[in-house]
């Protein structure tokens, strides 16, 4: 073998152990902590991410607020880090506001609308607008929600904006102990009103579709860099990725709606 051949073989194996130094030093850990209905989206997209940069993804999952040990808030305050949060908007901006977040990395990834329920095999009333939605709900025999914070506007501002509050008053009641699918899927209930996110997974049940929007409520999910990242070039990757074009159809499938366009087929 010639001089010149072991000079490029030499070369060729410098650049190929460079490659797989860099590869080792750019893969690492993302830690994150999660909270709410953006989880179904999360497990399906956690394992795209991870085979396309090689991290891995180490998740905790906890209330994202009030004072049990393991809600998020909590965790933080006693010291415990994170690279990435992902939780409802205002709790995001409520750690931004203590200095948990990085100011400025704040990123929302999806909303989740309110829909309606019926048990499966009944017909699919009409929800495609205020007055339809309004027709819908005063010729239900019963109707019920979730004790949540949309339950809370259902119950106190939703039918009040369709003037209908004080006719449904009699027929219709928060659920607090059990999922609201689940109680018309067993026949306790004609409709069921709660985020689309949480009735998809309920079998026995067809979701009708989300409310028409001049009377929606969003909860938006939205995903932070924490102050105390190990890995912020990974977190912020994880970031951009859910957020991207290419995350949307897996989102939507959970029944969220991403705020971001899906790619062009």
């Amino acid at each position: 073998m010639t001089i010149h051949k072991l000079r490029v073989r030499a070369l060729a194996f410098c650049v190929t152990l460079a490659l797989l130094s860099q590869s080792a030093a750019l893969a690492g850990e993302v830690k994150v902590m999660i909270s709410g209905w953006y989880a179904p989206a999360y497990r399906e997209l956690g394992p795209q991410f991870e085979e396309a940069t090689g991290d891995t993804l180490v998740t905790i999952w906890g209330p994202a607020v009030g004072t049990a040990l393991n809600a998020i808030p909590v965790r933080l305050a006693r010291g415990e880090w994170a690279d990435v949060l992902i939780v409802v908007s205002y709790a995001l901006d409520d750690q931004i506001n203590a200095g948990t977040v990085v100011p400025g990395s704040k990123v929302d990834l999806a909303r989740s609308p309110i829909g309606m329920v019926v048990r499966e095999g009944a017909p699919k009333p009409d929800i495609s607008s205020a007055d339809a939605l309004r027709r819908t709900l005063l010729a239900a025999k019963s109707i019920v929600y979730p004790d949540s914070a949309s339950g809370v506007y259902i119950g106190s501002e939703l039918f009040a904006r369709l003037g209908i509050e004080e006719l449904v008053k009699s027929k219709s009641r928060m659920v607090a102990d059990e999922r609201v699918a689940i109680v018309v899927a067993n026949g306790e209930a004609e409709l069921g009103l709660q985020q689309v996110v949480e009735l998809l997974p309920v079998k026995g049940v067809t979701v009708v579709g989300s409310l028409p929007a001049e009377v929606q409520s969003y909860t938006v999910f939205s995903g932070g860099i924490a102050s105390t990242a190990k890995n912020p070039a990974g977190a912020e990757a994880l970031i951009r990725f859910l957020s991207s074009p290419d995350a949307a159809p897996a989102i939507a499938r959970t029944g969220l709606e991403p705020l971001t366009a899906a790619p062009a087929n």
